[in-house]
């Protein structure tokens, strides 16, 4: 059930010593490279995960047997200002395949200077996942959240750049 009352969104940010377009180029190409290997909804290890760079793209874990997760839709994709994204993710951290009980996350990059980039992320329209919808705010707003893949992703621009 919805709970029809729209729910404040998340948001977080960091800012990178990096140019606007090296920032989005990681945050794309290396996503598997921040995101924390025990975010798993696969039953084995994940081998990689995968940024699919388009509209209608998919970001996706493969375990180390060659199954698939689907978590996350692209939904808008305009380097390097912006990204768009569903999260495909039930509030009992399973699949949710009803695209009108997913959230979406969007993720702005905006150049401070010349070498310096704004990262800003949103994560909003968390009450579309219905019933428990609390438990999936409180898991990306918490330290092991948000918070962390922009730690991460920091720290790998920081020492890519």
């Amino acid at each position: 059930m919805n709970t029809g009352i729209p729910v404040a969104p998340i948001r977080q940010f960091v800012v990178v010593e990096a140019p606007i377009e090296h920032a989005f180029k990681v945050f794309t190409e290396q996503f598997g490279s921040f995101k924390p290997p025990e975010h798993n909804l696969l039953a084995v290890p994940i081998a990689e995960t995968v940024f699919e760079p388009r509209v209608g793209g998919h970001i996706y874990d493969r375990g180390v047997d060659g199954s698939e997760c689907r978590w996350a839709r692209v939904l808008a994709y305009e380097p390097p200002k912006r990204v768009l994204l569903s999260w495909d993710i039930s509030p009992q951290w399973q699949i949710e395949t009803d695209p009108g009980k997913t959230s979406e996350w969007e993720v702005w990059f905006t150049a401070e200077t010349a070498s310096r980039t704004r990262v800003e992320l949103e994560h909003r329209h968390l009450e579309r996942h219905g019933l428990g919808w609390e438990s999936e705010r409180d898991g990306v707003a918490g330290d092991q959240g948000w918070p962390l893949y922009l730690k991460r992703f920091a720290d790998l621009v920081s020492n890519k750049a």
